[in-house]
């Protein structure tokens, strides 16, 4: 099962970054590179089960559900229901951690299955083109 995993220091306090990062449906307002995403059913994007839509940058429909949002742990992980990509069992998580000086270390990474053959390609995509480019859109924000 490939792993992507993408990670970043953050100017900024634990507290500060997972404020801005915690609203399921607010991806757009931190990494304004992505597309904004609506909540399907009108339930609030901190409930557990909620289904986040977005397009994808193919123009196809990408939805992701909540499966765990811990304000404890500053992380919440969820599920890709559909979407352009070729994987299946693709869970990905966004974690904020402190750093002793202040700073905060987030991390996102994702597990999935795919064909051998496309691993290298969804690691790309995966890691550069939404993870690094989230991570470092949040660098920027701080």
């Amino acid at each position: 099962m490939p792993r992507t995993y993408r990670s970043a220091v953050v100017n900024a306090d634990a507290e500060a970054v997972w404020a801005a990062v915690r609203d399921f449906n607010g991806l757009s307002s931190w990494a304004p590179q992505m597309p904004a995403s609506v909540i399907e059913d009108g339930r609030p994007s901190d409930a557990v089960g909620c289904v986040r839509r977005f397009d994808g940058p193919d123009g196809s429909a990408i939805r992701e559900r909540l499966l765990a949002l811990s304000d404890l742990d500053r992380s919440y992980t969820y599920n890709m229901l559909e979407g352009p990509f070729p994987v299946t069992g693709y869970k990905a998580t966004l974690r904020v951690s402190p750093v002793s000086d202040g700073r905060a270390f987030v991390e996102y990474f994702a597990t999935y299955d795919c064909d051998p053959a496309g691993v290298d390609q969804l690691e790309k995509t995966f890691g550069e083109h939404i993870f690094g480019a989230c991570l470092g859109a949040l660098t920027t924000k701080f």
